[in-house]
């Protein structure tokens, strides 16, 4: 007798369930947390408006610190999403995404490909393109350099901003029947 015949024929018909989504809502309040703490750090501390910050509170350093780890938890988990979805097919692995954020040179071009990359994925599935892969690689490279750069609690709200987009078009992508790996598709 073959008793797992039937049961893993069963299970396979049956849909996997996903890995959740990132919590794009915690990255809003990191990025609002990261703004009241600049600005307390600017009424308490007001010399930090007129010279480079080199050593910044605690507090500050520790909202920008985890605003920057979260960011790097919602892209491992966009990632682990499209790597379940595709069955390890997917070509950036989800550690490797998250990672590859922390490369000096290399991180600023980075912010720019794996959007890209997931807009590219969320095309192929669908008859018409949703996403420009160009321009929502940009969004992120944007954010990120708004963060880096200029403001870190409004660059923190602009990352989630744009994740909030990837959010939205992978989700309507993966209701959405897979199209047939015919031709190529526009924007891809």
């Amino acid at each position: 007798m073959d008793w797992s015949g039937g049961e893993s024929q069963e299970q396979d018909a049956e849909p996997r369930a996903l890995p959740r989504f990132p919590r794009i809502w915690i990255g809003y309040l990191l990025g609002v947390a990261t703004l009241i703490a600049e600005m307390i750090a600017i009424t308490w501390h007001p010399e930090l408006a007129k010279e480079p910050l080199l050593m910044p509170p605690l507090y500050l350093f520790l909202a920008n610190f985890i605003s920057l780890v979260y960011w790097l938890v919602c892209v491992y988990e966009y990632h682990l999403v499209l790597a379940q979805l595709t069955a390890g097919a997917y070509p950036i692995r989800p550690l490797r995404a998250a990672w590859f954020h922390l490369i000096p040179i290399y991180g600023l071009y980075w912010v720019f490909k794996w959007p890209r990359e997931l807009a590219r994925f969320v095309n192929s599935r669908l008859e018409a393109p949703l996403m420009r892969p160009d321009r929502t690689g940009l969004a992120v490279f944007i954010a990120f350099a708004v963060f880096l750069v200029l403001d870190r609690g409004l660059g923190m709200i602009l990352l989630f901003w744009a994740a909030s987009y990837l959010s939205r078009c992978l989700r309507h992508a993966l209701v959405a029947r897979p199209t047939l790996p015919g031709g190529q598709r526009p924007f891809s």
